[in-house]
């Protein structure tokens, strides 16, 4: 084998090598957020305390039972406190005290005109509708997900609010599409089909409450296919 044709065929072996490295180096951590795995039927799940939270998903992190409301109606109101003690300390017999995202964030649900004392105040949400029902229970979860994940398709018997902490989802129902980012809210009426999508360029965070009858389960499969209205 002559010099020459030594040279040409050690060319094309090298020649790929020297354009795949350069690319899985400079544009490595790009590729990691565009070519990641959706997550599409995502819901809200218990974690339990000995176990390592995944990255991403929906995790539900507080709960309070036997609620009671004097109208069919609630606000969800949310401030956020300087260390757990002050918010333990502000919190009512009903409100909820959660640690994420590096802060920690009371919950309280009543009027609009609800007096809670203390901390910086972040959001009203709302007015939220109630069904009937005997009591209800109020389920606090923290979602983090990534741009192109999904939920499944999904009711709740109680309503649902949204507190964008950070970047953009859309949430398609029959009615349409409704869209939120961050420091924005968001609320859906009880026994709606659903699916959430996360869109945008950033990854999603937020903090979300169902307030459902507490004879039924949080949330069920909803047979309901969204026509994409989201996707346009």
């Amino acid at each position: 084998m002559n010099r020459v044709r030594v040279a040409t065929i050690l060319g094309i072996l090298a020649s790929p090598l020297v354009v795949a490295i350069p690319l899985s180096i400079e544009n490595g951590q790009e590729a990691g957020m565009a070519m990641h795995e959706h997550l599409s039927g995502v819901s809200c799940d218990d974690v339990p305390p000995s176990e390592k939270r995944p990255d991403f998903g929906c995790f539900n992190v507080a709960s309070e039972a036997g609620l009671q409301f004097p109208k069919q109606q609630v606000y969800w109101h949310i401030r956020t406190f300087e260390n757990r003690a002050a918010a333990d300390a502000a919190k009512s017999a009903t409100g909820i005290v959660v640690e994420e995202d590096g802060r920690v964030w009371l919950s309280e649900f009543g009027s609009r005109d609800l007096i809670v004392k203390g901390g910086k105040a972040v959001a009203i949400i709302g007015p939220l509708q109630l069904p009937p029902a005997k009591s209800f229970t109020a389920v606090l979860s923290y979602a983090v997900m990534r741009p192109g994940d999904r939920s499944r398709v999904h009711t709740h018997p109680g309503p649902e609010g949204w507190y964008m902490i950070a970047g953009e989802q859309c949430l398609e129902t029959p009615s349409g599409a409704n869209r939120a980012k961050t420091s924005e809210t968001m609320t859906v009426p009880p026994n709606v089909p659903m699916q959430l999508s996360i869109t945008g360029t950033e990854v999603r965070k937020s903090l979300v409450v169902v307030i459902h009858d507490s004879s039924q389960a949080r949330g069920i499969a909803s047979q309901w296919s969204p026509p994409g209205a989201c996707r346009q």
